[in-house]
């Protein structure tokens, strides 16, 4: 008698597709994390978070506002012990695996020193930096920073704030005031209830002129008693979408007072008597936002890991239906439909992660450069080029690279089934903590607009003959109009793809813009009225952008296994974006409509190829059980006996139902009472009987 062959359970499952990779899975974790160095770190800070008792994830489901909010504030006294102590680069690390740990203290406290001691070290003066710092902005023993620019009825255009500050030259004070319910400054992290100090930005009055958007730092509350200054008035703006550990609050001024020197005046100075010296160059002050971009972009790759770690290694022990004369029900990851879902995911999660490793040198080259650059420099206009291009770039890097991970989070979820709705997948809770990306430090389509505005620029120059920085120097090569393939789909084939492309589309944006100018349009219309063109050039570009940062990154690499693969990665990540926006390369002729379904069927074999090590590639990512915690996403694959555990344990049955007695006894036990037909009380229908008979005897 022949017995069925046992199904293997979801550990072996996943140890079989670990079994035997083509690569070394050590060399290529270094590979993505950039340096051995960065990965022992990494794997440092996992274990030392994992013990920790506020850093607990596995109920964070299940907690109120108010617990999220203290369990916050408690993880405060070790960050501080390791911000004093340890390297920037180090600390950078460190913060940027508990970003994947835990959002809502990342961003919290990254108000307190990302934000607020960012604000300081941009614009404050030296002096001004060293005062602050000796009364404890670094160990917060004396000062919690938060962040005031945002208002109720203003956000992006940071210049139209109307929070004013006055100077009054009698008593060398500015006087700080909330004119009207729009000026409330608005979300502001911290302010609720944590926050000593505020970075204020506002709109500087002086003798009744107009300067310009400044920032002042402010008391909001007194460091003994902790309460509110005198003519400060703050609130809580309540419940969020996510990061429900952020005290985020309102605050209005009413003529609140702060010495003049609490005007940081790094770039724009103010005397004693009201005279304003402003920067001689202005375009100085767009570094400061560089290096909040370039973090996202990381963030992006980080997050969208993490659930790719959670849907990649579920789609391999999930088994639904057998196909053909399988005995065994077939796994997830075998179906090309999931492979489709899922592999060009993971290639852009990696794609973004080599963009952000090589975004970050880019950032630290260019701080470097600013730092010591003087006006009278001989490269001035060469790095003040390069800063704008820089700037814009990761303006559309910062959109596009969270939109895809936002996007990411929600189909690793679809793909689990009904599983990934359950808030113990960790699913929910990434997509509503990382929801807010797409909207803080820039909305998402405003910051692709400003990319657009530059890439319109950048062509300008290139007609005029000039030689552009390296990320548009595409621009400067015409042969890009009219390019066509050479059907190789190699990675070289595929790099002039989206240059050819991207030359086109911001080629026609840029003769909009030319022809609404000859119209009559001003500049600042004539740029509104192609916003379209803007975006799509924006998104064209950066898509190609994050594409050669990759295959530069790869072809850097000597050649191995590790490299091999991620030439696959490199390849199915360039040729799946270009299905994906297919009608641009239709349309500009790069590819005709049979080069275009060899596109896709090179598309569905790489999905296939990564496949194939797909497990292997996401143990790669390096995130520890911890990290991602999610059942559905066990390192060893116990995912049905992790989810009922963890759910049991959450969601203990009481002693007594809560609510039987008050609500469902009554229920249950109501009487039927017999309804009177007032009808047959009335005897109606006999009388409208007789009423008729009479009416025909008439």
């Amino acid at each position: 008698m022949a017995f069925p062959r046992p199904k293997p359970t979801t550990m072996e499952t996943l140890a079989m597709e670990r079994a035997n990779p083509p690569f070394n899975i050590r060399k290529m974790s270094i590979a993505m994390h950039g340096s051995e160095k960065a990965l022992i770190l990494k794997e440092k800070f996992m274990a030392e978070i994992a013990r920790h008792p506020a850093f607990k994830l596995s109920d964070i489901h299940d907690l109120s506002k108010d617990e999220l909010r203290e369990r916050t504030m408690e993880k405060f006294a070790s960050m501080v012990y390791f911000v004093t102590n340890e390297s920037l680069e180090t600390f950078q690390l460190r913060m940027q695996l508990i970003g994947i740990a835990d959002p809502s203290f990342w961003t919290r406290f990254g108000v307190a020193y990302g934000l607020f001691l960012g604000a300081l070290r941009s614009g404050a003066t030296p002096n001004q930096l060293s005062y602050w710092i000796d009364r404890g902005v670094l160990g917060l023993n004396g000062v919690i920073g938060c962040f005031a620019m945002t208002e109720l009825a203003h956000g992006s255009n940071v210049a139209g704030l109307e929070t004013t500050a006055t100077f009054d030259r009698g008593s060398d004070e500015f006087v700080i005031h909330t004119p009207h319910l729009g000026a409330t400054k608005w979300w502001i992290g911290g302010a609720a209830s944590t926050a000593t100090h505020a970075a204020v930005f506002a709109q500087m009055i002086i003798d009744g002129k107009r300067h310009g958007v400044k920032t002042f730092v402010t008391q909001l509350r007194d460091t003994k008693t902790f309460t509110l200054m005198p003519g400060v008035t703050i609130g809580d703006i309540g419940k969020k979408m996510g990061r429900d550990g952020i005290d985020n609050g309102y605050i209005q001024f009413t003529y609140v007072r702060v010495p003049r020197a609490h005007m940081l005046m790094k770039h724009t100075q103010v005397s004693r008597d009201g005279v304003v010296t402003e920067p001689p160059l202005a375009q100085l002050t767009y570094g400061a936002l560089l290096g909040g971009r370039t973090s996202m972009v990381t963030d992006s790759s980080n997050s969208a890991k993490k659930a790719l770690t959670v849907a990649v290694r579920y789609a391999a022990v999930r088994r639904q239906f057998a196909t053909g004369k399988n005995e065994l029900e077939t796994q997830l990851l075998d179906y090309p439909i999931h492979q489709r879902r899922l592999m060009p995911l993971v290639a852009q999660a990696i794609a973004i992660g080599f963009t952000g490793l090589r975004l970050q040198v880019m950032y630290e080259d260019m701080t470097q450069a600013l730092d010591t650059m003087e006006p009278s420099d001989p490269n001035l206009n060469d790095i003040l080029d390069k800063l704008k291009e820089t700037h814009a770039t990761s303006a559309g890097l910062k959109a596009f690279c969270t939109w895809a991970c936002l996007d990411t989070i929600d189909k690793c979820r679809q793909s689990c089934g009904g599983h990934g709705y359950s808030a113990y997948s960790n699913f929910p809770l990434m997509y509503a903590d990382f929801a807010v990306q797409c909207t803080w430090e820039g909305d998402n389509t405003i910051l692709s607009l400003q990319a657009g505005r530059s890439l319109v620029g950048a062509w300008g120059g290139a007609v005029k003959g000039k030689k552009l920085a390296p990320g548009v120097a595409y621009l400067n090569d015409s042969s890009l109009l009219s390019a066509k393939s050479d059907s190789s789909l190699s990675l070289s084939d595929i790099q002039r793809a989206w240059n050819c492309v991207a030359y086109n589309v911001i080629k026609k944006a840029a003769e909009e813009y030319v022809a609404l100018l000859k119209s009559g349009k001003s500049k600042d219309e004539a740029m509104e009225k192609c916003s379209q063109s803007r975006f799509i050039a924006a998104k064209v570009h950066t898509i190609g952008y994050i594409f050669r940062l990759f295959k530069e990154a790869v072809e850097e690499m000597k050649d191995d296994e590790e490299s091999r693969t991620l030439r696959t990665v490199a390849k199915l990540y360039g040729l799946w974006q270009i299905e994906e926006q297919q009608g641009y390369f239709l349309k500009y002729g790069y590819f005709n409509a049979q080069q275009i379904d060899k596109v896709q069927e090179a598309v569905d074999a790489l999905c296939l190829e990564v496949r194939g090590v797909a497990i292997p590639l996401i143990d790669s990512f390096a995130l520890s059980d911890h990290i991602i915690n999610s059942p559905l996403g066990k390192w060893d694959g116990s995912v049905y006996e992790s989810y009922f555990a963890q759910v049991q344990a959450a969601n203990p049955l009481p002693k007594e139902h809560p609510y039987f007695t008050r609500l469902i006894k009554p229920l249950l036990e109501r009487q039927n009472e017999d309804m009177e037909d007032p009808g047959s009380a009335m005897g109606l229908d006999d009388e409208l009987k007789e009423i008729e008979e009479e009416r025909k005897g008439e």
